[in-house]
């Protein structure tokens, strides 16, 4: 797991790099010229995550409905939705999982232009899909993803990035912002804060997770990281969600690891803070904006590019923390790395 994540700022190098960057152009593209009317998205696990985060993209982004697909509506229950005017992209590590193939067949079938984006280019998932991206992360050591997570982060924004540009490909000035992004995680991956704040939340009984915007599939994945590792119990939250109910679980005993940059998202977790010191939770704030007494800090960057840098010291936490509680990280009982649901 440690090699996975050091190997993530080479990631990022890889797929910014001409070959793949025109690769995804060329993607972007086709999916410009068709002039799809909604997206919706379909993964499972990390990968919808990921997914998620798209999903606010292309809303904000390319001011397009989009959601994420319940697998279980097609292969269990059969529905047979219309997703003629849809772009329909399945997002997956493997691409191995047969739901997901069986999302994007049905949609091909009704009429949807179909994507796959996946670190596997044999894989079943893009060969039943019309189109497909590499996401170019390589082979990954540990169960827990971790550098096949921020690829299809960076995958993704380059996509939609690319269809919002027209002709699929990148303006400079998203090219050059785009381009330190891989110094930028080294710095970020550089800090040992991670590993001395694991200790703390040693004999944890359960976590709280938050974000809001593009910070909230962060909250989410380092929540599904900590489980995984640690199997420390952990709930995220939107930091809207939070207010509405889930804040009465939150006290000294329950830690909160909040995820706040500096954009619009990051400011409206401003209101979200304060509630928490009421609870006197014990917070450890995540991200670019200068808030809370203990941080793990990330370096400022556009609001869209965050999620690549802020799941960096989180990845940290949870490999450090499974190991302070004497944990395997790199084989979590009971997973494998390929799950097959239907």
């Amino acid at each position: 797991m440690a090699a996975d994540i050091d190997e993530q700022p080479a990631g990022y190098e890889r797929l910014l790099s001409t070959e793949h960057a025109a690769a995804i152009a060329e993607v972007a593209a086709v999916v410009a010229e068709r002039r799809p009317r909604h997206v919706v998205f379909t993964a499972r696990g990390t990968s919808d995550h990921a997914a998620l985060y798209a999903a606010y993209l292309t809303e904000i982004r390319l001011g397009l409905p989009a959601g994420l697909a319940s697998p279980s509506a097609i292969t269990v229950f059969g529905a047979r939705p219309d997703l003629s005017d849809a772009l329909v992209v399945g997002v997956s590590q493997s691409g191995g999982s047969p739901d997901l193939a069986e999302v994007l067949r049905v949609a091909r079938a009704s009429g949807a232009l179909t994507l796959a984006v996946t670190n596997n280019p044999g894989s079943p998932l893009v060969e039943t899909a019309e189109l497909s991206v590499d996401i170019a992360a390589g082979h990954e050591r540990a169960v827990a993803a971790t550098k096949t997570y921020t690829a299809e982060l960076l995958a993704l924004l380059m996509l939609i990035e690319g269809v919002r540009a027209g002709d699929g490909v990148l303006p400079a000035e998203e090219r050059a912002a785009l381009s330190r992004l891989p110094e930028l995680a080294a710095q970020t991956l550089a800090d040992d804060t991670p590993a001395r704040l694991a200790p703390r939340y040693r004999f944890a009984a359960q976590l709280v997770t938050t974000g809001r915007g593009y910070a909230y599939p962060t909250a989410r994945e380092a929540a599904l990281k900590l489980m995984e590792t640690s199997y420390l119990p952990a709930l995220a939250f939107s930091g809207a969600d939070l207010l509405h109910g889930p804040l009465a679980m939150t006290d000294p005993d329950v830690p909160v690891l909040a995820v706040v940059g500096s954009g619009p998202g990051g400011t409206s977790m401003r209101e979200v803070l304060p509630r928490l010191g009421e609870r006197r939770a014990d917070v450890l704030v995540v991200g670019s904006a200068e808030v809370g007494e203990t941080r793990m800090a990330v370096p400022e960057v556009d609001e869209r590019y965050a999620p690549l840098l802020d799941i960096l010291p989180l990845q940290r936490l949870a490999l450090s923390l499974a190991l302070a509680r004497g944990e395997d990280p790199d084989a979590p009982r009971g997973l494998k790395k390929v799950t097959a649901t239907m």
